[in-house]
């Protein structure tokens, strides 16, 4: 059986977290509901400041610092438009 919750929120908060939640394919009650099944789950009410890596990019951060810590991948410093053309001319 399926129950309703009303909440109030501002209505800008509102339109751009169902924006979000669109472009992620997903409707805002989709969002809703896996926030509280967590919240269930985990007993405990997460909230960050600090801005969060995607899965994908830490892995693709990863791969570059294996990169640079072997030296590889790595091109010198430029210090001119001339030097730059020059040197990716000669890739």
């Amino acid at each position: 059986m399926e129950a309703v919750i009303n909440i109030k929120t501002k209505s800008d908060l509102k339109t751009k977290a169902q924006e979000l939640a669109t472009e992620l394919g997903l409707s805002l009650s989709a969002v809703l509901n896996g926030y509280l099944r967590q919240f269930v789950r985990n007993k405990a009410v997460n909230f960050s400041l600090a801005p969060q890596m995607a899965p994908a990019l830490e892995e693709e951060l990863k791969s570059i610092e294996y990169d640079i810590e072997r030296n590889k991948n790595i091109s010198r410093a430029m210090t001119s438009k001339k030097e730059l053309r020059a040197y990716l001319s000669n890739l």
